[in-house]
């Protein structure tokens, strides 16, 4: 009784892809938003390539497994940078609340 091993397919192939749109000129608050969304990219791209390496690391098949600590350091600096956008966004909007016209 021979037993074959399937191998795993991997997981990253079935993550939906998201691209920014491109704001129209003059709309400052589309410009932000665009910013925004490019930070949450850059955090969903660099946890896809995380899950990546972690997924290749654990099969045997990634060769370099420095290439795993540069992927989480990565994303790790890149869900910093959302974290202090948001809260630089939110201190100023709650500066502009505070002036009084």
């Amino acid at each position: 009784m021979s037993m074959e091993i399937q191998r795993l397919s991997p997981l990253w192939e079935t993550f939906p892809n998201h691209e920014v749109q491109p704001a129209e000129k003059g709309d400052g608050g589309a410009i932000f938003a665009d910013v925004f969304r490019a930070a949450i990219d850059n955090v969903r791209q660099a946890e896809d390539e995380k899950v990546k390496k972690q997924y290749l690391l654990s099969t045997g098949q990634l060769d370099n497994p420095a290439e795993m600590s540069l992927a989480s350091a990565n994303a790790e600096l890149a869900m910093s940078l959302l974290v202090e956008l948001r809260e630089r966004a939110i201190n100023v909007y709650s500066e502009l609340t505070r002036i009084s016209l």
